[in-house]
């Protein structure tokens, strides 16, 4: 019988690290993140919070790395905790991923489709159907088209961001550089919660680049690209909040982003002439499209991948037909589907896409993939030594895994605890946490799923995280594509 797999030999280390870094989208970060954690939380160390939570998820990102590499699963969380923690930890972690990827790419519409209206009129929902159609469209196409397409957004995001430090740095408000915004004192804030939180959501993305295991050349470039990918964009995140600070005043920068006629990032960008804030408007709508067209991706595999083991409907995995799939059809086309019905239903009850679509959807997301990223380090630990391989490293398996899991419990505390103000509730007002609630309800889903199908399907459950086909039972590309 033959099995089905993805397309494999057709990612090279670079073409995963551009996924990873679409994912995290550096022009919706400078734009969204920086200036929203600025004027909502008042945390003049910002650039050295962004330096600190790179650093924890780095090191989650490093056990789950390992194990991505050593599973080989393209729905990763569900092959790690699969084969490190047990079968049903795999389906809890399976669906709760689907869920927390599909909130993040899903409230990149709302993000989009404001941020469009804004600037050309009509109705939000109108311009995110719009780009739910292009990513849709291109979600069924070979991996290579997409990948194209993100290298370029990527690469011109970058340089915009490159060229906003530059303004911000050449004519600091104060008459000279201050560093106050890497002074650990200015962490003993009030709103140091609020921004931990949204520091963490700029780099959830970048663990999808383990769900393109089975199509890399080289299993072991996934490490690189994830680990090396966060600290990277740590780095950028960190510099550009720092240059937006010294721009405008460490003091002064918190009441500067909350004022709608400030204009920040781009008022910034006009002192290098008027045509650079119309170009970071433009990528900033490009980088959210590329934004959902990379998470779209990962969930694709993710819907593939638990259907060519029998957990969802096996037709999914077959809808593009033959043995060797060079875009899963069946889990894009999904995707596709669930995003149509959540923004059709958002636009119908009249939910703002900012504080509602985007804000709710991005704090759902990403509070599902730190909590996962924690249960990956914690599997790395577990995970026996027919996972691990003959000569595991002590820093992949042990140390990494342990450093961050002691982080990261403290990041999802802060993260947890104040949900209520990234979300805008009033205080005292309990329906933020129905989003931990949800997280949790859904892993509980899984955990029931999986033990039906112990009892009615013992040769589905026996499988579980075990799907990946056999080396030589789907034949390589005749040529590399990327």
């Amino acid at each position: 019988m033959q099995q089905v797999g993805l397309a494999r030999r057709t990612l090279t280390p670079f073409g995963l690290w551009v996924f990873g870094a679409a994912a995290s989208a550096p022009m919706v970060v400078l734009a969204g993140g920086i200036v929203g954690v600025y004027a909502t939380t008042e945390v003049v160390a910002l650039p050295l919070m962004f330096l600190l939570v790179a650093g924890v998820v780095a090191l989650l990102a490093t056990g789950y790395a390992a194990m991505a590499r050593q599973v080989g699963h393209p729905a990763a969380y569900y092959g790690i905790l699969a084969r490190g923690l047990g079968r049903g930890w795999g389906v809890a972690a399976g669906l709760v991923a689907l869920v927390a990827y599909n909130a993040i790419q899903i409230s990149l519409y709302g993000l989009f489709g404001a941020t469009v209206a804004a600037h050309l009129g009509g109705s939000w929902w109108v311009w995110a159907g719009l780009a739910l159609a292009v990513v849709g469209v291109l979600g069924v196409r070979a991996i290579a088209l997409a990948t194209r397409v993100l290298v370029v957004v990527l690469v011109v995001s970058l340089l915009i961001v490159a060229a906003f430090v530059v303004a911000g740095v050449g004519q600091p408000a104060d008459g000279g550089l201050s560093w106050e915004g890497f002074d650990a004192s200015g962490l003993a804030v009030g709103g140091l919660g609020g921004a931990v939180a949204f520091c963490v959501a700029a780099f959830m993305g970048v663990d999808g680049v383990g769900s393109f295991v089975e199509e890399a050349i080289d299993r072991r470039s996934v490490s690189g690209a994830t680990v090396g990918g966060l600290l990277m964009l740590g780095g950028v995140y960190a510099v550009a909040a720092w240059a937006m600070g010294v721009a405008v005043g460490p003091r002064s920068v918190a009441g500067v982003a909350a004022d709608p006629v400030g204009g920040l990032p781009f008022s910034l960008l006009d002192r290098l002439g008027a045509g650079w804030s119309v170009l970071g408007e433009l990528m900033l709508a490009a980088a959210a499209v590329t934004c959902m067209l990379a998470f779209h991706a990962v969930i694709a595999r993710y819907v593939f991948a638990m259907a060519r083991e029998g957990v969802l409907p096996a037709r999914l995995a077959r809808a593009s037909g033959g043995i060797r799939v060079r875009a899963p059809r069946g889990g894009s086309l999904t995707q596709t589907g669930v995003a149509t019905v959540v923004v059709g239903g958002f636009a119908l009850v009249g939910a703002d896409p900012m504080s509602v679509v985007f804000t709710w959807l991005s704090t759902l997301g990403a509070m599902g993939l730190l909590s996962l990223l924690l249960a990956a380090s914690v599997a790395a630990l577990r995970a026996p030594a027919s996972v691990r391989g003959l000569r595991p490293g002590v820093w992949e398996w042990r140390l990494a895994p342990v450093l961050g899991v002691l982080g990261g419990l403290v990041v999802l505390a802060l993260m947890v605890g104040n949900v209520g103000s990234l979300l805008g509730a009033a205080p005292g007002t309990r329906y933020p946490f129905l989003l931990p609630v949800i997280l949790a309800a859904t892993a509980v889903i899984g955990g029931v799923w999986a033990a039906s199908l112990r009892r009615s399907r013992p040769e589905v459950y026996a499988g579980i995280g075990r799907g990946t086909p056999a080396t030589h039972a789907v034949p390589d590309a005749m040529s590399i594509s990327i």
